[in-house]
């Protein structure tokens, strides 16, 4: 008994650091009825997965970095910290293979992207440059009880931008955990991003960001030019 919980609480203390021990952010794009609605363009029929790079993690306290002559966007998410190995598992038992959560920032350079689809490229430019992943602290497991159900909210310099529900997603936690391990091994301190609701838009040198998972987490980053 003794043992077990010495074991629980290390693995906590591991995971309580995935920004540091993870090895890879898989992201979910276009993952709310909302933001389809408002992009005007079908559900998909499968979920959209993409990769950030770990270096692209940034905490509370430091600062996002937009180049001047280019466009990026914020999109705020809640973010899934694996807790155990899966590979390959059911939607029925995905939460199991949850360690915890974070609030979390999936910066978006859109000219990048745009860039990238006039030339049938990849969109890593876009999504995984420095800075480009804002996190909060992590979140035990048992503090959510259904991550399918939580309020995200964003403001941009005070004015609420975005306010959902997690409820709104096209695809579960459990899909997307499910669906990603059919292809990539998922591994402790791993961290899933789930998508973004509406009001998605851009940020500008000098700018405030906050946002906020139920009442469980907030966070604030501000925003500052770089040169291209």
């Amino acid at each position: 008994m003794a043992s077990s919980l010495v074991s629980k609480m290390a693995s906590r203390a591991h995971l309580s650091n995935f920004s540091e021990v993870g090895r890879k952010i898989v992201g979910a794009a276009l993952n709310y009825k909302s933001l389809a609605h408002d992009l005007k363009v079908p559900h998909p029929a499968k979920p959209i997965i993409f990769l950030k790079a770990t270096s692209s993690y940034i905490n509370v306290g430091q600062v996002i970095e937009v180049p001047k002559a280019e466009t990026v966007n914020y999109e705020v998410e809640l973010g899934v910290v694996i807790g155990k190995k899966c590979k390959r598992i059911s939607e029925a038992n995905a939460l199991d293979y949850i360690g915890g959560y974070c609030l979390a920032l999936d910066m978006t350079n859109v000219t990048q992207i745009g860039n990238a689809k006039k030339m049938s490229a990849p969109w890593d430019l876009g999504k995984t440059f420095d800075t480009a992943c804002p996190v909060s602290k992590f979140i035990p497991k048992e503090s959510i009880k259904n991550p399918d159900d939580v309020k995200l909210w964003l403001k941009l310099n005070g004015n609420v931008k975005q306010e959902e529900s997690t409820s709104d997603m096209i695809f579960s936690t459990s899909q997307l955990i499910s669906y990603v391990s059919q292809f990539m091994t998922l591994e402790p301190g791993d961290l899933l991003l789930t998508g973004s609701p509406s009001g998605v838009g851009p940020v500008r040198p000098n700018d405030v960001l906050e946002c906020g998972l139920n009442d469980l987490v907030t966070m604030t980053f501000s925003v500052r030019a770089v040169e291209s």
